[in-house]
């Protein structure tokens, strides 16, 4: 099923290549003026050019060609050449009715499906989720769903940040606080099932640990060796890391949990480790690594590139694997275990060169081929100084208390509305929370993710202007007139166009495949955003002009429920893919 745009631009360059002309150059776009036609063509103007013609002369042997199609209700030469096409009720019924029937509301599927993994969320171990893991959380949750909805087959996966020098600090600091543990032991084992230390403990202990390392030596070396004794396979050690990943992955469900966000996968930095040597011995036998001041490195500068990228350091000169190596081996291990034809990376887009470099070693070892890894980079989440968001103290913001922070603001704001009285105190929590998770995300998916933008909670919580709550608000309402149609014994029958009201709300309808396939090409939510925005500010326009419930006419009154209704399921769809659920009522 394709969308009226394409279908005209189908017909229009097919007038193009009639008249003797390039027929890439009849692509139709709405019109920019939409009081005066519903789409443009402006493929004269540059055929003009090439052919040394007048653009008028070109588009009336185009408009020619048209006149007989039956779809169309008018055409027009504006200007110096620009081709305006007016759609019949008839054609804008049929489309209408098409959405209606269609499972998929109008949205087409990926040409050709791929298997893809989008990294996405990178919690780590003992550290608690903070409001910088927002929007990778979020952008990669969208993108998952997007992608699954077009037909690719998606794993989400968390990369657990669970390996590395940072557990060698726990141990030590955990072993210090109690150094009776068994787990310290140098045995086989049996070790407890039930963890030492609580999350609390850990989001105490590692700040303090971090910051000893950088002034105590001694402190340092001895983390430094229960980093190599874990990685080497200490049992203890292994038993006791596995209690920090329990504990922490706990909460950290916790919080991807209320944000609606659910990964296929919860492999680590750790899963990766295994294949680190032989993927050394690899990258050596590819003659890759070379020496360099001690340290093997994988240069990855080209000839070309406006400024040098350094080269990515594999083993460091004390002969530990680095950040960029667990990233390598992490693509290694995806080939390996699903085969992918894309991996997503969505993560701030401040490390953008360190996956340049990552991404260039993956080429040239044969792990991914051109094309295949991208670093889907974002902006940040600032304040009103349009620094990073901070808290007042100047600390880092907890994701839990954000969460918490906009649930409060969502309670206040319903209740300041009117909304939610006649709720139970478990369906108001519900919507309280419903509300606050649009809020969040809307206000971050409403932007292009490579922008920053500042958070303002006041504003993102409004049930007025282009806000989450204002399109759950919406979502609600066209609810509420189903409910009431249906208990009046009212039903929805076959659409019909007649209403300049109506043909805009069909318009926008048929606009959700060309946002959905832009927003997959692009990487680009916001696409969706936006959609869903004038689609809900097109149904409110609609309502007002056309009234439902109290349409004299059955056949209206049944066309117009029908309207209500495919407008309700293509909006609800645009805000599932953006992790938004609306609820029943408000």
């Amino acid at each position: 099923m394709t969308d009226l745009k394409r279908r005209l631009s189908d017909a229009v360059s097919a007038a193009f290549t009639a008249s003797g002309l390039d027929g890439a150059l009849g692509r139709v776009t709405v019109s920019d003026r939409p009081d005066l036609a519903d789409f443009q063509c402006n493929g004269a103007l540059a055929a003009a050019k090439a052919a040394k013609a007048n653009p008028r002369a070109l588009a009336e042997q185009v408009v020619g060609h048209l006149r007989a199609d039956p779809r169309l209700a008018s055409l027009e030469i504006a200007g110096p050449g620009f081709i305006n096409l007016v759609l019949t009720d008839a054609e804008l019924t049929r489309r209408a009715q098409e959405i209606a029937a269609d499972p998929r509301l109008g949205a087409s599927l990926a040409d050709s499906p791929r298997r893809v993994v989008v990294d996405y969320g990178g919690p780590n171990v003992a550290k608690p989720m903070h409001v910088g893991h927002l929007r990778a959380s979020i952008i990669g949750e969208s993108l998952k769903r997007l992608f699954r909805f077009r037909g690719d087959q998606v794993w989400g996966d968390a990369h657990f940040g669970d390996w590395g020098f940072q557990m060698g600090l726990l141990i030590v600091a955990v072993g210090d606080e109690q150094p009776d543990l068994p787990f310290l032991a140098e045995g086989e084992g049996p070790f407890p099932a039930e963890s030492p230390v609580s999350l609390a403990d850990l989001e105490r202990l590692y700040p303090l640990a971090a910051a000893r390392a950088k002034t105590d030596t001694d402190y340092r070396d001895r983390a430094r060796r229960a980093t190599a004794l874990l990685q080497g396979g200490r049992p203890g050690y292994r038993a006791l890391w596995r209690c920090f990943v329990e504990v922490s992955r706990t909460a950290l469900e916790r919080e991807f949990n209320a944000l609606d966000i659910r990964f296929d996968l919860w492999n680590g930095e750790s899963d990766a480790d295994p294949l680190i040597p032989g993927m050394v011995a690899e990258l050596e036998a590819k003659g890759l690594l070379e020496l360099d001041q001690g340290a093997r490195i994988v240069r990855v500068a080209r000839e070309g590139d406006k400024r040098e990228l350094p080269p990515l350091l594999v083993v460091s000169s004390e002969g530990s694997a680095m950040y960029g190596t667990t990233d390598l081996a992490t693509i290694l291990d995806r080939r390996r275990r699903l085969d992918p034809g894309l991996m997503l990376y969505v993560v701030d887009q401040r490390q953008a060169d360190h996956f340049e470099q990552v991404f260039r070693a993956a080429r040239l070892a044969g792990y991914a081929a051109e094309g295949e890894l991208e670093h889907i980079g974002f902006g940040t989440m600032n304040g009103p100084d349009g620094k990073p968001f901070k808290t007042r103290e100047g600390g880092v913001l907890k994701l839990h208390d954000l969460i918490e922070m906009a649930r409060e603001k969502a309670r206040a704001r319903l209740r300041e509305a009117g909304l939610g009285a006649e709720l139970s105190a478990e369906a108001f929590e519900d919507t309280a929370h419903k509300v606050a998770v649009a809020a969040l995300k809307f206000a971050d998916l409403g932007n292009f993710r490579g922008t920053s933008y500042v958070f303002d909670i006041d504003r993102f919580m409004s049930f007025e202007g282009k806000t989450g709550p204002y399109l759950l608000y919406q979502s609600v309402r066209i609810k509420s007139v189903l409910r009431k149609a249906a208990e009046q014994g009212l039903a929805a029958g076959p659409i019909l166009v007649a209403d300049p009201a109506e043909r805009e709300l069909t318009l926008a309808l048929d606009a959700y495949d060309t946002a959905l396939t832009e927003a997959y090409a692009k990487r680009a939510p916001n696409l969706i955003a936006e959609h869903a925005y004038r689609l809900a500010q097109t149904f409110s326009k609609f309502y007002a002009a056309c009234p439902i419930l109290v349409a004299e006419d059955a056949d209206i009154r049944a066309s117009r429920l029908g309207f209500a209704k495919v407008t309700l399921d293509q909006l609800d769809s645009a805000l599932r893919l953006l992790g938004i659920e609306s609820p029943d009522r408000m």
